[in-house]
């Protein structure tokens, strides 16, 4: 599982520098969510197993920030839920 990613950055030879978007989060519930954007495509493609019904899945849709995608089994929205402490670090920086 998770893979289909993994496979996409081999087969193309990716360098982080070539991406826009890279990640991979937890979700609650067993659910996990990795995204890879490429640098010059509109489309981002999403791998997850869903945090409502363990769907796992992968799709293509359209990069833009903050970025979901909608299970392909239950329907329900699963979003990149943002990093922890990111708000914390703005402040800091102004400080």
């Amino acid at each position: 599982m998770f893979d289909k990613i993994t496979q996409i950055i081999k087969e193309k030879k990716l360098k982080a520098s070539e991406c826009t978007y890279h990640t991979l989060r937890s979700l609650d519930n067993d659910g996990r969510i990795r995204v890879l954007a490429i640098k010059g495509e509109e489309n981002a493609t999403a791998e997850y197993v869903c945090p409502f019904c363990g769907h796992y899945g992968v799709v293509e849709e359209l990069w833009k920030r903050p970025f979901s995608i909608k299970c392909q089994k239950c329907g329900k929205t699963i979003k990149v839920p943002k990093l922890k402490g990111k708000k914390d670090k703005k402040k800091k920086a102004k400080k």
